[in-house]
């Protein structure tokens, strides 16, 4: 069993395998989080890290707080127009890295 098959049971069936475990108490009053970080524990399952792949993430990141800086000067300024370009480039940045994560 993976940490993705874990997260894909339900509820009763994460608290059913909890209850096999004396040391795990309280079952019943966690959370579906809390339940498959701890069954992920007591199995020896390693939780995936997501990790960039294609782009460079550093880049990416200062161009969205240079572009942050520019948004507050276009607020001071009351530019409608180049508030609404330069939010638009950050929001296109800030897709181009989560679409670019995959889960290792």
């Amino acid at each position: 069993m993976d940490y993705h098959e874990l997260q894909k049971s339900t509820v009763v069936k994460l608290r059913e395998m909890a209850q096999e475990y004396e040391d795990i108490t309280g079952a019943v009053g966690k959370t579906k989080e809390e339940l498959v970080d701890i069954l992920a524990d007591k199995l020896g399952i390693e939780k995936p890290h997501l990790e960039i792949v294609g782009i460079n993430k550093a880049k990416v990141k200062s161009q969205i707080k240079a572009l942050k800086v520019e948004r507050d000067k276009a607020l001071e300024a009351k530019d409608q127009a180049e508030l609404k370009r330069v939010r638009r480039k950050i929001h296109k940045l800030r897709h181009k890295l989560r679409s670019s994560a995959h889960l290792t």
